[in-house]
């Protein structure tokens, strides 16, 4: 059976006003000036980033902070061995989990961009380092190989495929890098995405810091440094 939404316990949230990306002045942190507003009225929420930047982990943790279901785009497009989705499916699976009127979800597929970026209010670009997101990739996917963890539908990653195949994680991540963040810029200064109210944050650090004053914004007092680099 496909799982395509989790309610877990929380979230978070950012007033766009101006321009479309709230600027980080440096990749170590955030700068007084720039530290991202609150997000206490964000209520469809989309996490992006290269993969192994940690998407999952963030949108699963928002989605608890704000007691929303957390979507998993994988878990809608990955069926039994690694089968993709079709993407008529694929699209409906996606239009129906986010039909709600509140949720946080994590994923960077094209196909259905559209729908995630249109009917969310706050998007959230975890915008690593290449190697940082290369190190944070390999740590997951030892993890995942070796603890045979089972994934979305009941897929678990293998060696070869994840290190030495042609469709491994590392040579997209490489490839991809520098036009996906090109790409997203360019999204994000469109007319048709000025609502959105955006969060971009250039390190696990930054992240974490920036997790924690929400949390504590909420009446969390039991933070969880979830985003740094031994993470």
């Amino acid at each position: 059976m496909l799982r395509f939404a989790r309610s877990i316990p929380a979230a978070v949230a950012v007033p766009h006003q101006g321009p479309a990306v709230l600027p980080m002045t440096s990749p170590s942190g955030l700068s007084p000036e720039a530290v991202p507003r609150p997000l206490d009225r964000a209520r469809r929420i989309v996490v992006v980033g290269i993969g192994g930047s940690g998407k999952s982990t963030l949108a699963a943790s928002l989605a608890a902070l704000l007691r929303l279901p957390y979507v998993e785009l994988d878990a809608l497009h990955w069926e039994a061995n690694w089968t993709p989705a079709g993407d008529a499916t694929f699209r409906a699976r996606t239009a129906d989990a986010l039909s709600t009127d509140g949720w946080v979800a994590d994923g960077n597929y094209h196909k259905v961009r559209d729908i995630v970026w249109s009917r969310a209010d706050t998007l959230i670009w975890l915008d690593y380092p290449l190697r940082v997101n290369l190190w944070r990739l390999t740590k997951r996917t030892v993890r995942r190989v070796f603890q045979r963890e089972v994934l979305w539908n009941g897929n678990t990653e293998r060696f070869r495929e994840a290190f030495l195949s042609r469709d491994s994680l590392y040579v997209w991540a490489v490839k991809r890098y520098r036009s996906r963040r090109r790409e997203y810029d360019a999204l994000l200064a469109l007319s048709e995405y000025s609502h959105l109210r955006v969060v971009r944050l250039h390190s696990p650090a930054a992240t974490d810091r920036w997790l924690g004053r929400e949390q504590e914004r909420a009446g969390n007092g039991n933070r969880t440094r979830a985003f740094s680099l031994g993470s």
